[in-house]
């Protein structure tokens, strides 16, 4: 059986930046211990797949370690995929997923993002998330989907933390989301997640789905420019609308190719 595969950069407009996904168009499912082997074998923060059906896709990712229920860099690819590769008619795209029905819009040289707000509330823990990331938050958050957000004072917090990974996978959140307030952007973020068989995720669309109401109330705007940075690097352009967020970037094409089963 051959696969076509494509390996996206997403949310940069230049190769080697932002984060990479690989995407595997499919005619019919694969089993799922297969799509696992795959991505584990793509050693990237995700792969995607996905199979036609009525008037969309069904949509699917998988870390190297397990299947998530939202990713928004793999589906920011796969609509490139689609929209790039298989000539796409229509200016939007419905992916059926484990979060609903997900919508990717064309924008220019933009794809749109339209996904669930998932806002967090205060909680605890602010020292063992201290002892864990190295460094001590302002404010602690829970959003509803099991990660934490790590309120910082500034954009330097954020880029300086040195994680104890092992700590961080320890803590009770699923993951960790580090934030401050941006210097030549509304804010910054970096996404420690090593639960996912991730230590850090170069750039998390779905971490913005918690990201943008946060720093929506707190800087009294509806539209935001956010960075993560990561090593890598991402550029993400963001608006909350209530119990949606849109979230918008770029993709660069890296490697296409077919996989062999």
């Amino acid at each position: 059986m051959k696969i076509p595969l494509y390996q996206i950069d997403a949310f940069t407009a230049k190769p080697f930046g932002g984060n990479p996904a690989a995407v595997c168009p499919l005619e019919e499912w694969l089993d799922d211990a297969t799509m696992q082997a795959i991505a584990m074998e793509n050693n990237l923060s995700e792969t995607a797949f996905y199979v036609p059906e009525d008037e969309g896709f069904h949509l699917r990712w998988f870390t190297p370690a397990i299947e998530v229920e939202l990713c928004g860099h793999a589906t920011l690819a796969s609509a490139w995929v689609i929209f790039n590769r298989f000539d796409w008619p229509l200016e939007s795209i419905d992916f059926r997923s484990r979060s609903g029905v997900l919508t990717v819009t064309r924008d220019g040289e933009r794809l749109v993002l339209d996904f669930p707000a998932r806002p967090a509330e205060p909680v605890g823990g602010i020292d063992a998330a201290a002892d864990a990331l190295g460094a001590r938050p302002t404010e602690m958050l829970l959003a509803g989907n099991g990660n934490a957000l790590a309120v910082f004072d500034s954009a330097h917090a954020v880029r300086a933390l040195k994680p104890e990974f092992r700590k961080v996978a320890a803590l009770e959140p699923f993951g960790v989301i580090a934030t401050g307030p941006g210097e030549d952007c509304d804010f910054v973020s970096r996404y420690f997640v090593p639960k996912a068989g991730l230590d850090e995720d170069p750039v998390t669309g779905s971490a913005h789905c918690t990201l943008v109401p946060y720093w929506s109330a707190r800087l009294g705007k509806n539209k935001l420019f956010a960075r993560q940075v990561s090593k890598r690097g991402g550029e993400l352009w963001c608006e909350d609308r209530g119990d949606r967020v849109l979230i918008a970037g770029q993709c660069a094409p890296v490697i296409e190719g077919t996989l062999t089963l």
